[in-house]
């Protein structure tokens, strides 16, 4: 039996720390990729031919805010994992009668919900610069949480994994942005050469993006059922680790 309780606490802590900082946790991002749209979308877009039968400013509308939901997730889920380690509270928490599961809960959700409020606003925010439909509605909200609840446990993972502040910025500025920007978001990777379209394919973002712009546009770099795997994999393998650091106690109880 789940302790409801003992979610919705850690929930609406997080939720709450959210709201006092939702200039930097909201704004920001929002702002910074409707430059994006201005830029590339509204003034560079104007110019560019259309790709795979979408206007160029309407095609990165699904990589840019993927671009923003990765990071995001990141940032929020590893965020709030280390400030109890970083506090000391840490302890308490794995002390309280809540099981690894309820934690899990309760952090990689409010991460996990951040992340979907941001990329809905993003898409609002897009119509205003670029015009365009979702196709497949449902799947692209589908494809929002997913992403979101995967990144966020991703970002949960990296919180404990980080022993200092400046680790926290690693992943997602080091590893995370290069390979969302070699990820088909600002193009298709059937543009490439043979070869870097062959590398293409070894990059999971590119599986996140396409499977995103399937749902927009019905077009893709690779099939929704291949995305929808790889994502899901990729969420099976943090699922593991996460179970096993909480079984070994790895970075929370030393």
């Amino acid at each position: 039996m789940l302790n409801v309780h003992a979610i919705k606490a850690i929930y609406r802590f997080e939720m709450n720390r959210w709201v006092r900082t939702v200039v930097q946790s909201l704004a920001a991002p929002v702002i910074t990729t409707s430059l994006y749209f201005i830029v590339f979308g509204a003034a560079i877009g104007r110019r560019m031919p259309a790709v795979d039968g979408v206007s160029y400013g309407a095609f990165i509308v699904p990589g840019l805010i993927m671009l923003s939901i990765l990071t995001e997730s990141i940032s929020n889920g590893s965020f709030g994992i280390y400030m109890p380690k970083f506090a000391g509270t840490i302890y308490e928490v794995l002390s309280a009668p809540i099981s690894a599961l309820e934690i899990v809960l309760g952090y990689v959700g409010a991460a996990a919900t951040k992340s979907v409020i941001l990329g809905v606003i993003i898409a609002i925010t897009a119509r205003l610069f670029v015009p365009y439909e979702i196709v497949h509605p449902l799947w692209a909200l589908a494809f929002l949480v997913l992403t979101s609840v995967t990144f966020s446990l991703f970002g949960f993972l990296t919180g404990i994994w980080a022993d200092g502040w400046e680790k926290l910025s690693i992943i997602p500025m080091m590893v995370v942005t290069p390979l969302t920007f070699l990820g088909g978001s600002f193009y298709s990777i059937a543009m490439l050469p043979g070869v870097w379209r062959e590398i293409a394919l070894f990059n999971p973002v590119v599986y996140l993006v396409s499977g995103f712009r399937w749902a927009f546009y019905g077009v893709s770099d690779v099939g929704v059922g291949v995305s929808l795997v790889a994502t899901s994999a990729f969420l099976a393998a943090c699922l593991v680790a996460v179970t096993w650091i909480f079984r070994t106690g790895w970075r929370l109880k030393t």
